[in-house]
């Protein structure tokens, strides 16, 4: 179809980076100030859920479907199969706002992740490409979280719905360890000219391993200390690798600053989230290092570095908008933290005045990526070459 001939199809970054941006900035501002859902999923729900398996979700996939066509020299996932991906994200953002069709929006979720799961499982398989296997798994896992949510949330089994919602998180943060195992050593070394630090093959496997299985216990609701065991244990060993990745000059330079404080914070996050089994006024701090900290900051910096290189542009530096962008998110970072520690010393106001700050500023750091991107994402690459 000629339709499907246009740029913006070429690849998966295309039109999910700068959808998932906008939905990411509207989802957050209508939480943050007053939106309730739908009387199927109401409130919190509908606000973790569209965080997780709508906005972050999004960003992960457009990544690995890009990214795939690099690791094995196949063809990209692009035109139609690219146009049914971002039909079932669109189906499944739609009916999440559609009272009583929250179970059309899980079923529209499900397949958009097990679809790409599919697309990516082609590709791997065809180059016999055995490394990436474990990614397949994962994003097929993911899905299998946002199933048994909805299944539990139609049956009306609310009591146990938040362990369903941070096994999404928690598959979030485990597609943050495995982008941040392959490449935020190897750019910081490109780009400081200084060695690149190895690591064995486990440490490389563990941080997408363990929050797999993390999230499936907490998914079947078995073995729970086990599964906090095992963030705590993926927590610590992302800081020991935040540690050995970093460099001199690393703090000057935005896009990989951002990286490193991304992954850093999703690793505390873990830890804490851990920890939260047993003292439950933590969770909400260690869940929002996570998702403001880790899925906030590290996807808008990876949405900024992938769309320069693959759109023919010069890596190096960030355009002018995006460092004011990342300092943004840094902020709705600070307002979130301390809307996590008001709430454990029970002062309601000052939680809900750091709850809207940080979401104002998580959405403006979206909307001036979209800004930038946007348009730039619509057209050819600069340099000619297919992409």
């Amino acid at each position: 179809m000629k339709f499907f001939q246009h740029p913006v199809w070429a690849m998966a970054f295309r039109p999910l980076y700068p959808l998932s941006a906008l939905y990411g900035a509207l989802s957050v501002l209508l939480w943050g100030f007053g939106y309730q859902g739908t009387g199927s999923m109401p409130g919190y729900f509908w606000h973790a859920h569209e965080m997780i398996w709508g906005y972050s979700g999004a960003v992960a996939v457009a990544f690995l479907l890009t990214a795939v066509a690099t690791w094995t020299g196949r063809p990209p996932v692009g035109r139609e199969r690219l146009g049914i991906l971002v039909g079932l994200w669109l189906l499944a953002r739609i009916f999440a706002f559609i009272p009583d069709a929250s179970l059309i929006s899980g079923l529209f979720g499900t397949a958009f992740y097990w679809t790409s799961a599919y697309f990516m499982w082609e590709s791997v398989y065809a180059a016999q490409s055995k490394r990436n296997y474990i990614a397949v798994g994962a994003l097929i896992l993911f899905g299998f979280t946002l199933a048994i949510f909805h299944t539990r949330l139609s049956l009306g089994n609310t009591a146990v719905l938040k362990n369903n919602l941070f096994a999404g998180l928690v598959m979030m943060a485990g597609f943050i360890g495995l982008i941040g195992s392959r490449i935020i050593a190897f750019f910081t070394s490109r780009r400081l000219n200084t060695p690149q630090p190895a690591s064995p093959q486990w440490a490389l496997v563990a941080p997408l391993a363990l929050p797999m299985l993390m999230a499936f216990l907490m998914s079947l609701q078995l073995a729970l200390p086990l599964a906090a065991l095992l963030g705590i244990a993926c927590g610590i060993l992302g800081l020991v690798q935040t540690i050995r990745w970093w460099a001199k000059g690393t703090a000057k330079e935005p896009l990989l600053w951002t990286l490193h404080a991304g992954y850093a914070a999703t690793s505390i996050g873990l830890i804490i989230m851990g920890i939260g089994q047993w003292f439950h006024p933590l969770l909400s701090m260690g869940v929002h290092l996570i998702a403001v900290g880790g899925i906030g900051l590290l996807t808008i910096s990876m949405m900024t570095r992938t769309a320069l290189g693959h759109t023919g542009r010069p890596l190096y530096p960030a355009p002018k908008s995006m460092p004011v962008a990342f300092w943004f998110m840094v902020g709705a970072l600070f307002f979130r933290t301390l809307a996590a520690i008001m709430l454990i010393v029970g002062q309601g106001t000052a939680y809900q005045h750091s709850l809207r700050c940080s979401a104002a500023l998580f959405a403006v750091s979206l909307l001036l990526y979209a800004w930038r991107y946007g348009p730039w994402l619509m057209r050819p690459r600069l340099d000619g070459k297919p992409g």
